[in-house]
């Protein structure tokens, strides 16, 4: 990454507080070109700050994707004894709930049910972001505290992983493992608010791309070698023994906390950038509706793409929340088999994003997201049609799907700095945060409307790959202003 070699001084850059006039959301674009011309930035500043996505992969990989939430909460060990008896095949192994025959067993009812409950906290997780994400962006911003927020979060997704520990494998403990790992992925996305809000202070107009995509990618690789470490625990322990998953969840919190500390000692508290005047949570709300009004008023292209953006990235979010679900349950992968997908899906993802930050600076952030949502689109359309294949189409399909998250994700949050002045970062992505969580429905209501309507987890894929072609075509209608094109 070309980074200065040369670090500057480590003491925090005071930036210029903006003036009253140039505040206004239909000058941007303009302000954040003007008031933050290019600086060195010291490369153990932008280390340490993308040290944090891979402090939090553990729980995004481990805990909500590929090992806790599919092989664990959503398996047949939360089944009623009697019917994850009845799924049971004179050979030992279990029934295939890919084949339209056993769709409609009480097993594969109940695998099903599960999937879909899951669908239903993870919509109550995006309730609670969207009442808590822009009062606390905009806070942050007021008091200069987004690495408080930041660190704060840390720690408290780190005991609600500790606390998973104590999911025992029994129906009546399910909806307290999903409500702790719904808890977690709110707190997650609380410290997001503030941690991408962070971006501006450890780039320049020039590099935001490529160190924006070094975090993503660095979050991805993370998750690659917490996969690596929580194998021999499952191995060790045994696939099918609980005890496995509440070692792995605890594996996951103490990695939360020692990969957070070079955020700490290494990156500096952000600027206050409040007013004379402080205003309370409710005060918040009433700004916020001001600020959105105006920015509709006199900068409609951003608020296009936050609208566009609210829809695809909430299909982002449902790959990473169903997919591997989808896998182990819908497809039937083994439990080496999700955990070897699961690396593989984080090294493409991983080496993707770098490159992808990269490509960022030279084509712009807009042409990036649509070529990896046309390929999301494809991909889950195609993973559907082909689903009589078996297991092999998911892996080809899967993985390529997996080339396109990262780039999407790393490219949506570099445009949006680009476009917000150092000023309003917080707020900005609280807002960015809230108005992907005011969609956050789509993705759970899709999955679980195709589980209820057509009784099978495999029909999932089609609520998700309509909700990514609808932000799509958002986004074809969103036309950004000069300065942001060039």
């Amino acid at each position: 990454m070309p980074l200065p070699d040369q670090p500057s001084p480590d003491a925090p850059r005071a930036v210029p507080p903006m003036p009253a006039d140039t505040r206004a959301f239909g000058a941007i674009g303009e302000a954040f070109q003007n008031s933050v011309p290019d600086r060195d930035i010291p490369r153990r500043r932008v280390i340490s700050w993308a040290m944090w996505d891979w402090a939090m992969q553990p729980f995004n990989t481990v805990i909500l994707t590929f090992v806790w939430v599919a092989l664990y909460l959503t398996s047949r060990q939360f089944l009623d004894p009697a019917v994850r008896e009845s799924g049971r095949l004179a050979d030992g192994s279990y029934l295939n709930c890919n084949t339209s025959e056993n769709i409609a067993t009480a097993y594969c009812q109940g695998l099903t049910d599960l999937s879909e409950w899951w669908g239903w906290a993870n919509f109550a997780a995006g309730i609670l972001i969207l009442l808590l994400a822009p009062v606390l962006g905009q806070q942050a911003d007021a008091r200069g505290s987004k690495k408080k927020w930041v660190l704060g979060a840390t720690v408290a997704v780190a005991l609600v992983q500790f606390a998973l520990f104590f999911v025992e494998a029994d129906p009546r403990y399910f909806w307290f493992g999903a409500s702790a790992v719904a808890l977690g992925a709110v707190i997650s996305e609380i410290g997001n608010v503030s941690y991408y809000a962070m971006l501006s202070e450890v780039s320049t107009p020039k590099t935001v791309g490529r160190v924006s995509g070094l975090g993503w990618g660095l979050g991805y690789i993370g998750g690659v070698v917490a996969l690596i470490l929580c194998i021999p625990i499952l191995f060790g322990v045994g696939q099918n023994n609980p005890l496995a998953y509440k070692l792995v969840a605890v594996l996951c919190a103490v990695w939360t906390l020692v990969f957070s500390i070079p955020l700490l000692r290494n990156v500096p508290e952000s600027p206050s950038y409040g007013g004379p005047e402080k205003v309370g949570p409710l005060g918040s709300y009433v700004a916020l509706g001001k600020n959105l009004v105006n920015l509709f008023r006199v900068n409609r292209p951003t608020f296009s793409f936050l609208l566009a953006a609210a829809v695809y990235r909430d299909g982002l979010a449902g790959v990473f929340a169903f997919g591997a679900v989808l896998a182990a349950q819908g497809f039937g992968f083994s439990f080496l088999e999700v955990i070897a997908f699961g690396l593989a899906a984080n090294l493409i993802a991983g080496i993707s994003t770098i490159l992808a930050g990269r490509l960022d600076d030279v084509i712009g952030a807009r042409k990036l997201i649509i070529i990896a949502l046309v390929g999301l689109v494809t991909m889950a359309f195609v993973v559907f049609a082909l689903r009589d294949f078996g297991s092999i189409v998911f892996w080809i399909c899967g993985l390529l799907l997996c080339a396109f998250v990262g780039p999407a994700q790393a490219a949506s949050r570099s445009m949006l700095t680009r476009i917000t002045p150092p000023s309003m970062q917080g707020e900005i992505f609280g807002l960015y945060a809230t108005t992907g969580r005011v969609a956050s429905f789509l993705s759970p209501l899709a999955w679980s409307l195709s589980l209820a309507w057509f009784g099978g987890i495999v029909y999932g894929v089609l609520g998700i790959g309509v909700v990514l072609l609808i932000g799509l075509v958002l986004l074809l209608f969103v036309k950004l202003p000069p300065h942001v094109r060039s």
